[in-house]
């Protein structure tokens, strides 16, 4: 899919006082992120090809119990193959949430996504972004279960300041994601709050 800019027109009708939100998404190679991202923008499961650049899509995003409310996420998902990882520090300055995407079927790679994980969100740019960990391919058999990820990649020894949380989810059939993204949406939400208090405050 993809690997191209689709056009970024503003969207006006976005939340009256905010900006469109800008989210990352990132993780190894055959994680599943460019499959999770189309899943969010199609509705189906589409198949992809290694991401060698990025994609970029606006994905609408139901945002409270009524689904009258919805929000728009400006949604760039970034190749992770090994040579493209220190490109992710270009497209997650200044984000307002990172989703960090594993392939739970694969224990044998999880080491290598804590390191990815820890220093991405370490970086001084990334400081105190909100963090959502998506455990994908929840449909395999043998898949660990969100809270199996989260203890492997030790998320909770991310800083002090990162919000974080960790959704089992499935690009095949979409289970997980929505309640995810409403998740990081209002860990958003909150730290934009609290950056705002404490700019009051000073």
């Amino acid at each position: 899919m993809g690997n191209h800019l689709t056009e970024m027109a503003p969207n006006p009708s976005f939340l009256p006082g905010f900006q469109s939100l800008h989210v990352v998404v990132i993780g190894l190679d055959c994680a599943g992120k460019t499959s999770l991202l189309y899943r969010l923008k199609l509705k189906e499961f589409v198949e992809t090809i290694p991401t060698k650049g990025f994609n970029m899509e606006r994905i609408k995003v139901a945002t409270g119990s009524s689904k009258a409310h919805s929000s728009t996420l400006q949604v760039w998902d970034v190749g992770g193959q090994e040579k493209l990882r220190p490109l992710w520090k270009s497209y997650t300055r200044r984000t307002d949430g990172l989703v960090f995407v594993v392939d739970a079927a694969e224990p044998e790679r999880m080491e290598e996504a804590k390191v990815e994980l820890h220093r991405i969100s370490r970086s001084p740019e990334n400081q105190g972004v909100p963090v959502l960990v998506l455990a994908n391919k929840q449909d395999l058999d043998g898949a660990m279960s969100a809270l199996e990820v989260e203890k492997l990649l030790a998320v909770h020894e991310l800083s002090s300041s990162t919000q974080h949380h960790t959704q089992g989810c499935s690009a095949l059939d979409g289970q997980g994601l929505q309640p995810g993204l409403e998740k990081l949406y209002h860990m958003i939400l909150k730290r934009r709050k609290m950056t705002r208090h404490s700019k009051k405050t000073r």
